[in-house]
């Protein structure tokens, strides 16, 4: 049976166990993430353009597989990552690899960040895919998310969340900084295996905005054997 929700210690459970205990790849359950979110985008009629912000983790490493899956629809996207190429690891370099060998459309906003540039790349922008942070994120927001998620939440697109909106907790629906800080609000999340334990609390709806379960392909067996 599939739980209800998740907390932040049990998506690191489940993303173990089904990597080290049935053998399936990080980077297939990334390939299965990104693909469920590019098909909830297309429902929506997604015409594009379509700008993907990412982080340095497996949450920008989703965005980075969504964007091959969105241009092989034939949606014009464009990758922004704010970290640097040699801060990236495991999945999220595989797939940012594979943008760089397809020449994909893709920028790295160095720090400080140029705001009127930032503000620029948004306005061209029908949609923009939030995957900075991921569930893992505590303590302080720092920069340069809190720039970033300040211009996108300014932006006036649709905003669409890989997993959860960056800057919410994942256990309590607030903001990691507090009820009073900062974070993305999403037009629609999509959340991956099951819903997070926050997004419970009814505070968090106005960060989340419509929430979609992906199923990214983790055996059910192994909610069997735990829940």
């Amino acid at each position: 049976m599939l739980p209800t929700t998740l907390s932040r210690e049990l998506v690191r459970d489940v993303d173990r166990r089904a990597i080290e205990d049935y053998g399936l790849p990080g980077v297939v359950l990334m390939e299965n993430a990104a693909r469920g979110c590019v098909d909830w985008l297309c429902e929506r009629r997604v015409n594009g353009p379509v700008v993907i912000c990412c982080g340095k983790g497996n949450n920008g490493g989703d965005g980075f597989a969504m964007a091959r899956h969105l241009t092989n629809r034939g949606i014009s996207t464009r990758v922004l990552l704010f970290a640097g190429q040699d801060e990236l690891h495991g999945d999220a370099a595989i797939n940012w690899n594979v943008l760089r060998a397809a020449n994909a459309d893709r920028r790295i906003f160095e720090s400080p960040l140029n705001q009127t540039e930032l503000a620029a790349e948004f306005a061209a922008a029908e949609w923009i895919i939030d995957a900075l942070l991921g569930t893992g994120t505590q303590g302080a927001l720092r920069e340069p998310y809190r720039s970033v998620i300040s211009a996108i939440n300014n932006s006036g697109r649709g905003i669409f969340a890989v997993d959860l909106p960056s800057g919410l907790d994942c256990d309590t629906g607030i903001p990691i900084d507090g009820p009073n800080g900062l974070c993305i609000r999403a037009t629609m999340t999509a959340t991956f295996v099951a819903r997070k334990l926050g997004f419970e609390n009814p505070a968090s709806q106005v960060f989340t905005g419509e929430v979609r379960v992906i199923d990214i392909g983790v055996p059910h067996q192994l909610f069997a054997e735990n829940w």
